[in-house]
């Protein structure tokens, strides 16, 4: 029998006999090598949309030796993921970015710049932050606290977020006998069992703030609480079960307050919050969710993170949530998922500073088409308008698309393509260009059309292939084809040709899948191109 198995032995043949503390009778550090070896083990590369997260964490702050490339693989992971969703982890969970921020930062990257998004934005959003409940200003208060990040300024946000206003959040839901629950409700926690797991996380959130007198009373009754509601054999009992998660979460807790696990407050029957915690511990350093309950990684994960909160209490260094000792680490180069950027494609510059229409403010395009004008890359149909309902003709997106790109005109021994493509045309640079570089067809041998309406399926696919030209990886299979576009009520509608483009747009988040239709056969407004367009580069980092 491994020592850390013994809690388990005592707490079955001691039945009858008051429970004995067995601290000491285990090597704390020699437990958390061998959990860490199993998460490392059962994660060996980790993925943004894989739930990693608690993973990356615990192997970083446990400081244990991970294979070389297995943060930097995990990065590339949160960055393509960020390119192909338009930047947004999730619309309505922001605990998403919250905890996405704490794995990158526990490895030390910077998580305001991933493929050029904020992850720390949305949290600007207190009202979208709190949704959730207590756990959204909780976490969102603990991922930017460890490491000493600011609340940026989020214009779209209804109510700025501060500090101030997710702390006063978390102190008004706490209920009278010191716990906090999710909804913050008395009516509804005096019918349930107690929730240590939200009462800890809310401690570990306010722990920074324990200097203002209000806090510290906050604290001192969920302390209290805790202290009141832990079981005879030193454990936690959350929804109807008592599990290691609980058990985790307030030794966390504890740690950030400087708590001792041993403390007496926390000791039933001579056991120790930490022996309880380590009964659920397997010889192969898994733990169990419930002592006679499966096994899974999460259980782990979190008793990893509560045992290296206990081992830097005790040496004394910072806590597991601060990320003070933490070198930075420099962000690198993702290659994966994508081709070479076409050595023509360059990146346009800012030509108009401020360039806008009044048609297009407070419409989903605004960003999308100032960004495009302020390069000079779309105009409007009059100095102010936009006109961003209206259709696009073939050879105005054919333009858009080679000035996007910054490809160069093509030269001028060039035998014309297309009948009616011809020197003096306005479009006829434009879409030789476009032609050259493939992201133009002719709609016969020798005829381009150019003042055919473009349709959504038709700028699909010419999107698709400027995406191409900027190293951004447009191949999806036929399964994947499928699950995409079955989303939609028409999608038997869309053109075989036009299938593998589309998915690529609704999956890459270069169009919006907000829509029941796809209507491929529809005119492409002006202010949708815009924003395709503008996807494309700022996927391919050309903005």
């Amino acid at each position: 029998m491994k020592v850390h198995r013994r809690v388990t032995a005592l707490l079955l043949a001691l039945t009858a006999l008051p429970l004995m503390s067995v601290r000491g009778a285990y090597d704390v550090a020699a437990i958390s090598l061998k959990t860490a070896s199993y998460i490392a083990l059962a994660v060996p590369a980790p993925t943004c949309d894989g739930g990693a997260e608690w993973a990356v964490l615990a192997l970083a702050r446990t400081g244990y030796a991970v294979p070389d490339g297995y943060f930097d693989g995990y990065y590339n992971d949160v960055a393509k993921f960020l390119r192909a969703h338009g930047g947004v982890l999730s619309d309505r969970k922001y605990t998403e970015y919250s905890r996405v921020i704490l794995a990158l930062a526990s490895a030390g990257y910077d998580p305001r710049d991933v493929a050029g998004y904020d992850l720390t934005l949305p949290l600007g959003d207190f009202d979208k932050t709190v949704s959730q409940g207590i756990n959204g200003a909780a976490w969102a208060l603990i991922a930017l606290d460890a490491s000493g990040l600011p609340i940026p300024a989020n214009r779209a946000a209804k109510t700025q977020a501060t500090r101030e206003l997710y702390i006063a959040e978390i102190l008004r839901r706490q209920l009278p006998d010191g716990r906090f629950n999710l909804t913050g409700d008395a009516a509804t926690a005096a019918n349930q069992p107690p929730d240590p797991d939200v009462t800890g996380m809310a401690v570990q959130a306010l722990a920074p703030y324990r200097d203002t007198p209000e806090v510290a009373r906050a604290i001192d009754r969920a302390i209290a609480f805790l202290s009141k509601v832990q079981n005879d054999d030193g454990g936690y009992t959350s929804r109807e079960a008592a599990n290691s998660e609980s058990a985790a979460q307030v030794l966390l807790a504890l740690s950030a307050v400087g708590i001792s696990p041993s403390d007496k407050r926390f000791t039933k029957n001579g056991v120790t919050l930490l022996d309880a915690l380590l009964a659920y511990g397997n010889d192969d350093g898994s733990f169990n969710h419930l002592q006679t309950g499966t096994t899974t990684l999460m259980t782990a994960e979190q008793a990893l993170i509560a045992l290296d909160s206990v081992r830097r209490a005790e040496s004394g260094r910072v806590g597991t949530f601060n990320f003070s000792d933490v070198p930075a680490r420099k962000a690198p180069q993702d290659t994966s998922g994508s081709t070479a950027r076409h050595k023509d494609v360059t990146r346009q510059p800012v030509t108009v500073s401020g360039a806008t229409f009044a048609d297009v403010r407070g419409l989903p395009c605004q960003a999308a088409v100032e960004a495009l004008a302020a390069r000079g890359i779309v105009n409007g149909k009059t100095p102010t308008g936009f006109s961003p309902d209206d259709t696009m003709t073939r050879a105005e997106f054919a333009v858009i698309t080679a000035r996007a790109l910054g490809l160069p005109s093509p030269p001028p021994k060039l035998v014309d393509p297309f009948a009616d493509v011809r020197a003096g045309h306005w479009f006829h640079s434009g879409v030789n260009t476009a032609y050259i570089y493939g992201i133009v067809k002719g709609v016969s041998a020798n005829a381009f059309n150019p003042d055919g309406i473009i349709t959504r399926e038709e700028a699909a696919v010419m999107v698709a292939r400027a995406a191409k030209l900027c190293g951004i990886d447009t191949d999806r299979a036929g399964s994947e084809i499928t699950l995409t576009l079955a989303l939609f009520d028409d999608y038997r509608a869309v053109s075989d040709w036009a299938r593998e483009s589309l998915a690529f747009c609704y999956s890459s988040g270069v169009l919006s899948d907000d829509a029941m239709e796809i209507m491929p056969s529809s005119p492409a407004p002006r202010g949708d191109v815009a924003v395709m367009v503008y996807n494309v580069l700022r996927l391919g980092d050309l903005l």
